[in-house]
Order: structure tokens, then C-alpha cells, then sequence
């Protein structure tokens, strides 16, 4: 009999895999990490559900049920780094289960060392990301630790682990009729499966927790301030999981953060999955536009590059890779002057910023104006483009010869 961690979050996988451990005869504590959110439910709402999860755990066998709650932790080690980065895999996925994935690992070896376990076990599949990224994870942290996949080693289809459930009477949410599989924290809520694995379904509404359909939203618009301090947001006093508890619910009232994208898996094959990121869309947003504000030309267009390949480290489960510790070094520095002020309007799914200041505004009116104040000096120009176009003239003075 081994000693097993098993990340649990009480839905169907891993409600499966726990009473699979058990019949095999091991010990297995489950673990639950509270990350702020539980499949739409907020504040006291996602407490509740964690200490639910809990519950379920204990009553189907697991010998210890352990609930961490690790949103400060997952905000300032996780999200933080990952928003100065801008991370939107594949230019819109901004990444809130990959971004949990290597906090759940971490968790995992502390866990299987504070309880001396053998191994740590997960419930993803053999198609999925996440078996990778925790995976990774735990090696990088703790590689003597065994790591068991047992819906990898012996897969089930989601039909027949809705069955098994129904037969071991494990109780699960999902039903032949309604079998998404969803995680949710305080980053994002993704949602697969079912009639969305065909691309030319439209989602139904069922699907979203946390956004308003277009008929049930505002008509009036809503307008606030995201104030910035070196890249650390806040908004009417709020900051960290506050902050982003606050904004999932305004902006998921607008309907803001709805995401449908087919993605590259890590593993080779795409993916149709949903998304509903309201905090997340307002946020990346907002601190785009004051990048743009103070960082300069160059700082902006090597910034993309980083905050792209950024994004994929992340996704790829590489977080604890060398090279995504050398961007954060470059992002902390160039987040020391993303700080002011944005207005953003939310108003039928969108999040428009409207306005933006800062201490360290590289812009000038004077500069920029066609008015009366204008300071530009227009004959500078005749010499820059001079310069500028050296290299041009040079290449039609060698193709004429070549010509001739």
C-alpha cells in the first residue's frame, strides 16, 4: 500500500481517480487548493465550495482531506509575474488554469513531504495540458517523488467515468447531458467538452457561470478608474484577490472576458476551449494602454516578443524553466514606471479604456498637437529622412548599375 497526494478538486476526474486509489488499496490524502473561485461561486460562496469539496473527499474514503487556501499566494506568485508579462496564449487565452498548475504542484510536494507519501497523483488525461505542467513541476521541485496518472495509465472515456461514478455512488455535477469539464480560479474560468468539442456549435448558454448573456446585460454603461503603482493594479481600495473577485463580477455583469478559441495543445493536437476571464480582460487591458503610455519605442517592441514567448513558457508547463525567471527580471524593471491611472468603460462585453495619465507619460501634447502649440521643429525632419533613406538610395544606385 502506497502513501498517495492526490490533487483533488471534487469534480468528475478526480472524484473517479480518488475512489480508483482506494480500490487499488492506498492511503491517499486528498488536497484541495482554494484559489478563490469555484465554478462561479465568490468570496464566502468559493469558501463554502472548498470546505464542500472537503467533505466530499472524507465521505468517499480519503484518510486525510486537506484544504490550503493559497489565493494571496497564487496572486502575488503566479499572477503577478504573469500579468507583467501580459500573457495571453496565442494572442487571447490569459492563461488562468495553466497559471495554477505549477502552485499545484508546488503544493503537492509539500504536501507529500509533510505527510510522507510515496507518490502524488493527478487526474488529467492523456490528451490534456495539465498532466504535463504539473507533471514538470513536480519533477523540477522534488524528482525522487512518484507522480501517478492512473486516468493516463488506464483511460476513460467521459461517458464511462460518468458510469463508473453512478456504479461506486461518487456524486458528480456533470450529466450525459451536461458534461463540461471546468476550472475556475480567480485568474479565469475554463470550460471543454461536451457539444463544444465541435468547433461549429455555438456555445450554449449553459455553458458560462460567471458572464451575463447579451440580453441580460446593462444597457447604461459602467465607467471605473484601475490605478496602477508599478504595475500593481488596485481599484476604489481594493487590490489582490479583492481586487480580482471584484472585477470578475463587474465585469462578468457587462458580459466582459467571454473567450472561444481553438488552441495548440501542448501535446500536438487542437483544443476547442471556452473562457470567461472578466478581471483578467479588464486588467490586461488597462495595463496595455499604460505601457504604451510610458515604456519606450523599444522597450515596447521587444516587450512583445517577450510577453508572447513569455505566455507559451507558461503554457507549455516550462514555469519553473530558467528563461521565465530572466523575463521576470526584465519585467520588474520595466514595471517600475508602469504607474497611473486608466479609465475604462464596460458596456456589452467590452472593456474600452477611455483614458490614461501617468507621472511618467512619455507623451507630449506639444510634440503630438497639429494646433496652435505646436513645438515640433518640422525641418528636422528633412535630415532624418535623409539619413534614413541612405541605405535606399545606395540599393537603387546598385540596381540601376546592375541594370545597365
Amino acid at each position: 500500500m502506497s502513501t498517495i497526494v492526490l490533487a483533488y478538486s471534487g469534480g468528475l476526474d478526480t472524484s473517479v481517480l480518488l475512489k480508483r486509489l482506494l480500490l487499488e488499496g492506498n492511503d491517499v490524502i486528498a488536497l484541495t487548493a482554494d484559489l478563490g473561485e469555484s465554478d462561479g461561486a465568490t468570496g464566502e460562496g468559493a469558501v463554502d465550495a472548498i470546505a464542500a469539496i472537503s467533505q466530499k473527499a472524507r465521505a468517499l474514503g480519503a484518510r486525510e482531506a486537506v484544504a490550503l487556501d493559497v489565493r494571496q499566494r497564487f496572486y502575488d506568485e503566479y499572477v503577478l509575474p504573469a500579468f507583467a508579462a501580459n500573457v495571453r496564449y496565442e494572442g487571447c487565452y490569459p492563461l488562468s488554469a495553466a497559471l495554477s498548475r505549477p502552485l499545484i504542484a508546488a503544493l503537492l510536494v509539500e504536501t507529500a513531504r509533510a505527510y510522507g507519501a510515496d507518490a502524488v497523483a493527478h487526474g488529467c488525461t492523456g490528451k490534456g495540458n495539465d498532466q504535463v505542467r504539473i507533471e514538470l513541476g513536480v519533477r523540477a521541485l522534488d524528482s525522487r517523488l512518484q507522480v501517478r496518472a492512473p486516468l493516463r495509465e488506464s483511460p476513460l472515456s467521459r461517458p464511462d467515468a460518468i458510469a463508473f461514478a453512478a456504479e461506486h455512488d461518487v456524486p458528480i455535477a456533470q450529466s450525459a447531458a451536461k458534461p463540461y469539464s471546468i476550472d475556475a480560479n480567480l485568474w479565469g474560468r475554463s470550460i471543454e467538452a461536451g457539444v463544444l468539442e465541435n468547433p461549429w456549435n455555438a456555445p450554449p448558454e449553459d455553458a458560462f457561470g460567471w458572464t451575463a448573456a447579451a440580453q441580460s446585460r446593462p444597457t447604461a454603461a459602467t465607467e471605473i478608474v484601475v490605478n496602477f503603482r508599478a504595475g500593481v493594479p488596485s481599484l476604489e481600495g481594493d487590490s489582490g484577490p479583492a481586487l480580482l473577485a471584484k472585477l470578475n463580477i463587474l465585469g462578468g455583469a457587462h458580459g466582459i472576458g467571454r473567450i472561444d478559441l481553438i488552441e495548440d495543445r501542448v501535446i500536438g493536437v487542437k483544443s476547442r476551449e471556452l473562457y470567461e476571464a472578466p478581471a483578467a480582460t479588464i486588467l490586461l487591458a488597462a495595463r496595455e494602454a499604460l505601457e504604451r503610455l510610458v515604456l519606450t519605442r523599444d522597450e515596447l517592441r521587444f516587450k512583445a516578443g517577450v510577453d508572447r514567448k513569455y505566455a507559451e513558457l507558461v503554457y507549455d508547463g516550462l514555469w519553473y524553466s530558467p528563461l521565465r525567471s530572466a523575463f521576470d527580471a526584465f519585467n520588474a524593471v520595466s514595471s517600475n514606471r508602469v504607474s497611473g491611472d486608466v479609465r475604462l468603460q464596460l458596456l456589452q462585453g467590452c472593456a474600452t479604456v477611455i483614458g490614461v495619465r501617468s507621472p511618467f507619460a512619455l507623451y507630449d501634447e506639444g510634440l503630438a498637437t497639429y494646433g496652435a502649440g505646436d513645438r515640433f521643429d518640422h525641418r528636422a525632419a528633412d535630415g532624418f529622412i535623409h539619413l534614413a533613406g541612405l541605405p535606399l538610395d545606395r540599393l537603387a544606385q546598385v540596381a540601376a548599375v546592375a541594370a545597365s
